[in-house]
């Protein structure tokens, strides 16, 4: 779908200067949708510049408030490194995505997958029988080391630094939750240090976001191991091991509001909905532990923004009905918001791209009972492969373009056509 079903492109458009949040949500390969609807973000951008600046278009990063968690901690902070020039960061990451395979993130080999999941599963099953298997106990069913090899190369943390200096950026933050202590962090790193709430378990810490810091927030439960970080918290040793951000996550989108957002953008990385069963699942067969992990994985990726974006439309509506003075005394503001998620479901596209994994883990996959129905929601989160990932990409990029009237609302502001001896830029 072309931008051009935007009802009329305006002559003129301006970038609106209110702060703006943009908040990645996890879901491990299911990321790359997020992915197509920055492209399709990026393409929008490129259609209206003739309303613009054309430099101040293309270096132009629309999101200084960058929020990730999981994967989209990665995204983010691959965004965030590039915000001097938001297309060349969006195509980097496209570049990417749609060029991935499964040994780039994890071990796919037989020997990597023997000495992890194999392992692990063997010792569920026999473990107990022998008393010194307890030295030997793997971390997770994969072993993630690749992926900090493929970060190195997309995050370029100096760049990152002089985006903060410059002021394309204003805050990154990154989510993680420690199987220490129990609590949901999130580190932000920013010129300024906010006075950020902590509650429920939920604290937030002014930090330098380092590569660990990404591993941690997608470090997806069971599935890779965890990662210690420095918590100046009070923890013995100042040390705390953490999983993937998801995790006892509560509400996802208040960082990007507490770091000065105004308005932010949601994307999702699966439906938000009740898309009902997933054709192919036998219904009168016992779930299989794949289908039972998909199913949990579900839970902590999804419902949380469900009910996070709920919580926001009603505060939203409290808000709007206050007065001025009684908005100031209970510290309440409308925040605008525009929601990206799928609309189809991403279980059902991983499901015929099973086969594209690489054997070894198809295999280990396959005796944990994922197949083309029953378990697909557990390898959707594992798909690293371009066979699956550019079907998201092209999905994220789809959905967006038929949402360009939202999106343009949401980034810009249109003038009326100028008079006809009005100069025709418009500088912002």
């Amino acid at each position: 779908m072309s931008v051009q079903s935007i009802e009329r492109l305006p002559d003129r458009v301006t970038l609106r200067t209110s702060p703006a949040g943009l908040i990645l949500m996890g879901g491990g390969a299911r990321a790359a949708y997020q992915v197509g609807v920055l492209k399709g973000i990026a393409q929008i951008l490129r259609e209206v510049r003739r309303g613009l600046d054309p430099t101040i278009a293309q270096g132009h990063n629309p999101f200084p408030i960058v929020v990730g968690t999981s994967a989209g901690a990665i995204n983010a902070a691959a965004l965030a490194c590039r915000a001097d020039n938001f297309q060349e960061a969006v195509a980097q990451l496209v570049h990417v995505w749609e060029n991935f395979h499964a040994e780039q993130v994890y071990r796919s080999d037989l020997l990597g997958v023997v000495r992890t999941g194999a392992r692990w599963l063997t010792l569920l099953s026999l473990g107990w029988m022998v008393r010194r298997s307890l030295r030997i106990r793997p971390k997770s069913l994969l072993d993630n080391a690749p992926l900090r090899e493929l970060l190195a190369s997309m995050i370029d943390f100096e760049r990152l630094a002089r985006a903060f200096e410059r002021g394309h950026l204003r805050a990154l933050a990154v989510t993680a939750s420690s199987y220490t202590s129990g609590r949901h962090v999130t580190f932000y790193q920013s010129l300024s240090d906010y006075d950020l709430p902590a509650k429920l378990q939920r604290v937030n810490l002014h930090a330098q976001i380092t590569l660990d810091h990404l591993l941690a927030s997608s470090a997806i439960p069971f599935v890779f191991p965890a990662v210690s970080l420095p918590v100046p918290l009070g923890t013995p040793g100042g040390v705390e091991y953490f999983g993937d951000g998801s995790m006892r996550q509560i509400s996802p989108i208040s960082p990007a509001i507490h770091l000065g957002a105004e308005r932010v953008l949601v994307i999702g990385a699966g439906q938000l909905g009740s898309p009902g069963a997933l054709s192919g699942i036998d219904a009168r067969r016992y779930p299989s532990l794949a289908q039972i992990a998909g199913h949990a994985l579900a839970s902590i990726f999804l419902d949380a923004l469900a009910t996070d974006i709920e919580r926001l439309d009603k505060m939203n509506h409290i808000a709007a009905a206050l007065t001025a003075a009684q908005s100031r005394a209970l510290n309440l503001r409308p925040i605008e918001s525009l929601v990206i998620a799928p609309s189809e479901r991403l279980d059902g596209i991983a499901a015929n791209y099973i086969g594209a994994l690489p054997r070894p883990v198809r295999a280990l996959l396959e005796v944990l009972g994922a197949n083309r129905g029953n378990g697909a929601a557990l390898a959707s989160y594992l798909l690293f492969e371009s066979a699956y990932t550019r079907v998201l990409i092209d999905l994220g990029c789809s959905d967006t373009l038929a949402r360009s009237e939202q999106v343009l609302n949401f980034l810009t502001d249109r003038l009326e056509p100028a008079p006809s001896h009005a100069p025709k830029v418009v500088v912002v």
